[in-house]
């Protein structure tokens, strides 16, 4: 088979589907509260993409190469009867793994489902132990003992947990320690994410950024670290391992350190657009094709072309002016 590769000769191994725009938490660098109000209208259902919409395009971006599948949100637990989703998706033919991306508010009572469905991995989102911190960042008054209570259940369950910090100077940079102890200690992966300006509500300033090695430099004050090799072609965490251990931990670093060149990621957002950068301004519309009566043969033509056309760099080439003026789609529509 080709390999599909965009102008950069980057291949589209990985897709992120957005399955919900909703979300029960308003973390003020992603979903603030004042313009996600209790009047902001989110998609009508009709709008979504059907479970069934989902796994048709699933088949041709998977026939195209992709070997990875992500299901997010917003928060994708929202979205009734995922576990129907996942067995679908764990059932097409060269598909590789399946995860997901949770902020752990449901994962309590629906982790023994997900791992029945098939499901192997999940991302966790915690930014703060402290429970008033927590509650303050998440603006839901969700403490942490909870999102704990479903990271251990879910690892209970057999299911591989990775923990997503994201790190923002005058917000939780307090906790950049306690959480690396706890999370050593239960031998849970944490990743260190940079504070991005992915979309246009967030408030992003470079200011605000505690770079990766600002959070290494502190790390190594009181662990032992040593690098992992990348596992597969465009990983984008930079790993380490606690030297003595298996566990690990590692940093995104998409502000100080991009990873475009690399970049093999699709992203299906929840009412069918494809993106092909999560800095994105426009997606392409799959949803009208699909329910205007095309077949798999123009879907996958047009899959190819849109992946074939692109160019997205948009991380090295930020400017603080660019992050601040450029219009960009929400994180909690586009998914992380």
């Amino acid at each position: 088979m080709t390999v599909l590769t965009d102008r950069l000769g980057r291949p589209m191994h990985d897709l992120r589907i957005s399955v919900t725009d909703r979300c029960n938490f308003r973390c003020r660098y992603c979903m603030p509260r004042e313009v996600f109000g209790r009047d902001f209208a989110f998609m009508p259902k009709e709008q979504l993409l059907s479970f069934e919409e989902i796994e048709r395009l699933a088949k041709i971006f998977v026939s195209l190469g992709v070997k990875k599948i992500r299901l997010t949100g917003g928060e994708p637990l929202l979205r009734k009867n995922i576990t129907f989703l996942i067995e679908r998706l764990t059932q097409i033919d060269g598909l590789e793994d399946i995860g997901l991306t949770t902020n752990g508010v449901l994962l309590e009572k629906l982790a023994g489902d997900l791992k029945n469905a098939g499901l192997k991995r999940m991302n966790v989102s915690l930014d703060a132990l402290d429970e008033k911190l927590c509650q303050q960042i998440n603006d839901s008054g969700v403490p942490s003992t909870h999102i704990l209570k479903g990271i251990h259940k879910a690892k209970e369950v057999g299911l591989n947990i990775k923990i997503n910090m994201v790190v923002k100077k005058g917000m939780n940079e307090q906790e950049i320690l306690p959480m690396a102890e706890y999370f050593k200690q239960h031998d849970i992966p944490l990743r260190y994410i940079e504070f991005m300006d992915v979309g246009s509500t967030n408030g992003w300033d470079l200011k605000n950024v505690i770079t990766k090695k600002e959070i290494y430099t502190l790390l190594s004050a009181h662990y032992e670290l040593e690098p992992v090799d990348p596992s597969y072609i465009g990983e984008v965490a930079k790993r380490y391992r606690y030297k003595g251990t298996n566990t690990e931990v590692g940093f995104i670093t998409s502000v100080s350190e991009s990873f475009c060149s690399t970049c093999t990621r699709a992203r299906l957002a929840a009412d069918g657009k494809m993106y092909t950068c999560l800095f994105a301004t426009d997606g392409f519309d799959l949803k009208q094709l699909l329910r205007s009566g095309a077949d798999d043969h123009k879907l996958t033509e047009t899959i190819m072309q849109i992946w074939g056309a692109r160019t997205d760099r948009y991380s090295d080439e930020r400017t603080e002016e660019t992050a601040r003026n450029r219009k960009k789609i929400e994180m909690s529509y586009i998914g992380g």
